[in-house]
């Protein structure tokens, strides 16, 4: 994600638009208006929409992917977050035990080279003795991301490192949260000097009961000297297998996205170019990798969630990876929006090209290759399919950019002819002498502007580049955590986007996770926190386009007096499980007033089915009602089927909805099927 920017206008726009909403939602909605819509469907006037149209943009923000779509349970599972000095801060791991009992430190002495830091555990007490430890041990515990969500009888897979010249018996339990609660344990034993090297212990829990707020402890009644480093946790049946959360994933998966853009903008950038995303210290075995600080979010990151992963995950979603890389710089703005940021000299910017240059040998390079074999070595020996590079985050701006990213460019052409470079230079800023694939458009506003950008693209020069609009947002007051305003405004300017598919090639909103605990922006597609999850109206909104990449776009008009709150668009598409083909007709009301619509449309090879149709609707009592945690489904789409669909058709558009009508065409005669 780029630095929001708002001008005073579009806050007075948000201002009004809010009075008019409150104003609207306590007298109720006004009396309808008439209008007609005409659908050209015939196919010379009819056009494709580009294979990948749609698609999601993941930011580590908000713990999207540390404590949210990837599973792993533990948190600083490596000690690391604490820095690399020693002693450290080893939040959130917390101490059972008091000072007589136990004292808990980190020091330098892992056996991982990029991952130095380890728990050192020296126990005072025993079980026989003088001085007795309390009933259950000493130890540590790490209560997750705001707690672990442990379930009845499934499995968790544990891993972790100790050392110890002592012998050693330790319990690793999975618990409530105050330790009463034993959902699991397991007992790990070993004699003395057993354990005088670093040894890696793997085993399996399966509780015995489902408890949403549970945490792992560590605990022992022996005395001695135990070191341990990078504990983990993890479900053993993660989506795909990979590693993913299944119920996040599977919402991602049940958008249909053709692209995933990651891992990225102010993620990939870094408010400090040392803690910027660096691809190669993200990839091999997760103990190895140092992790990082998210400092444009404000929180650490183990990078189990690393290149590799977000290539498998696009894999798995079926959708392009698209990969952000940084440009030289970074994006620290400081007080009244005073740049402070940090950039790399054109003159210096060659190992970081080459690093490109290298993450994409890692992507798609044979497994004999330099980093090819390090993939291979990951489980994966066939190349992912990495047609996509977008070189920084609206940096077109900074000293350094232009002349930054045409070394980018040079050198990834010359390596990788077919990838498609993305610049973040405007459309015309493009030449023969500054070639672009395609450019990175970023879109976030109010709902009433976001509206209107439905036509952004309608006088948009036809040739040259075509734009990835890759961050939009409806942002400010009527945007709330996610509002159905703010869901319909999305959809007009998604409406707009379809129409002018010829000159926009791909979109994404942003941001597309939230955990609930750790906001820090919204709105966002989607909320979860350790067990539960929702999805937003603007998450419902986007199912009302998955159809459309690389369907057919007709072209369309309203003739409505006096009423340009609404817009609609049509295309056909095919059913993939049963080849059926439909017209669907898209209609966004925006304004407060119902509309009896005539609905005409031309040019059909084939005809309507008078049945087999349905209509979609997402609308609320209120354009300002939320989903929540007690209410998921508060502002989600509701289908009923439509009943003698035919060319021509009357129908009533609510107030503030989104509507599509899925007409089922009539099989084509010279269909083989």
């Amino acid at each position: 994600m780029a630095v929001q920017r708002t001008d005073a206008a579009s806050w007075l726009r948000e201002l009004v638009l809010v009075y008019a909403m409150c104003w609207t939602v306590s007298l109720g909605f006004v009396a309808g208006q008439t209008g007609q819509l005409n659908v050209d469907a015939s196919p010379q006037n009819a056009r494709k929409i580009p294979d990948k149209m749609f698609g999601i943009f993941f930011e580590e923000i908000n713990h999207a992917g540390a404590g949210g779509l990837w599973a792993e349970l533990v948190s600083n599972r490596g000690f690391e977050a604490g820095g690399p000095n020693t002693p450290s801060n080893i939040d959130p791991w917390l101490i059972i035990g008091n000072e007589s009992s136990i004292i808990v430190g980190t020091d330098r002495t892992s056996c991982f080279e990029q991952n130095p830091v380890a728990l050192r555990m020296e126990v005072l007490c025993d079980s026989k003795g003088t001085n007795n430890c309390p009933s259950g041990g000493v130890g540590v515990y790490n209560p997750g991301y705001w707690g672990m969500n442990i379930e009845r009888r499934r499995v968790y897979k544990v891993g972790l490192h100790i050392r110890s010249s002592d012998a050693v018996s330790l319990t690793v339990s999975l618990t409530s949260s105050d330790g009463l609660q034993k959902l699991a344990s397991h007992t790990i034993t070993a004699s003395k000097k057993q354990f005088a090297k670093w040894t890696k212990i793997e085993f399996h829990l399966k509780s015995s009961q489902t408890n949403t707020n549970s945490r792992l402890q560590l605990t022992t009644s022996k005395s001695g000297v135990i070191w341990l480093d990078q504990v983990s946790v993890m479900p053993s049946d993660t989506y795909m297998g990979h590693g993913f959360r299944k119920d996040l994933a599977s919402m991602l998966a049940n958008l249909k996205p053709q692209f995933l853009k990651f891992p990225g903008g102010n993620y990939a950038m870094g408010n400090y170019l040392r803690n910027a995303f660096r691809w190669s210290e993200t990839v091999g075995p997760w103990e190895e990798r140092p992790g990082h600080f998210n400092d444009a979010w404000g929180y650490w990151t183990d990078d189990g969630l690393g290149f590799f992963e977000f290539l498998q995950l696009a894999e798995d979603l079926g959708a392009s990876p698209v990969w952000v890389v940084n440009d030289g710089s970074s994006n620290l703005h400081g007080l009244l929006g005073a740049s402070q940021n940090e950039e790399v000299s054109t003159a210096t910017i060659a190992s970081l090209v080459k690093d490109v240059v290298d993450g994409i040998e890692f992507a798609r390079g044979g497994p004999k290759t330099t980093w090819g074999s390090v993939r291979a070595a990951m489980g994966h020996p066939q190349p992912f399919n990495l047609d996509y590079v977008s070189i920084g985050n609206q940096e077109c701006w900074m000293l350094y950019y232009r002349g930054n990213y045409q070394k980018f460019y040079s050198a990834i052409k010359a390596a990788y002819p077919d990838i498609n470079v993305v610049s973040s230079c405007d459309k015309s800023t493009i030449s023969p002498s500054n070639p672009a694939d395609l450019y990175d458009v970023h879109v976030y506003t109010s709902s009433s502007d976001m509206f209107s950008r439905t036509s952004m693209f309608d006088n948009t020069t036809r040739s040259g580049p075509k734009a990835i609009v890759s961050e939009y947002a409806v942002t400010g007051k009527d945007a709330g955590k996610g509002t159905l305003v703010a869901a319909l405004a999305e959809a007009a300017f998604l409406v707009g986007l379809e129409r002018n598919s010829d000159v926009v090639e791909m979109a994404s909103c942003a941001p597309l996770f939230v955990n609930d605990n750790d906001r820090r922006w919204s709105p966002d597609a989607i909320v979860f926190n350790s067990w539960q999850n929702y999805g937003c109206p603007n998450y419902w909104m986007l199912h009302f386009f998955k159809d459309s990449c690389g369907a057919t776009f007709h072209p369309s008009n309203i003739q409505i007096s006096s009423y340009n709150q609404l817009v609609a668009s049509a295309i056909t598409w095919q059913n993939s499980k049963d080849k059926s083909t439909y017209l669907k007709i898209k209609l966004v009301n925006f304004g407060n007033q119902a509309v009896n619509l005539s609905i005409s449309v031309s040019g059909l090879d084939e005809g309507i089915k008078s049945s087999g149709s349905k209509k979609t609707v997402l609308t609320s009592s209120g354009p300002l009602d939320e989903n929540s945690f007690q209410q998921p489904q508060k502002v989600a789409p509701v289908s009923s089927p439509v009943d003698n669909a035919n060319e021509q058709m009357g129908v009533l558009v609510d107030p503030y909805s989104l509507t599509s009508f899925d007409l089922l065409l009539q099989p084509s005669k010279h269909s083989t099927i």
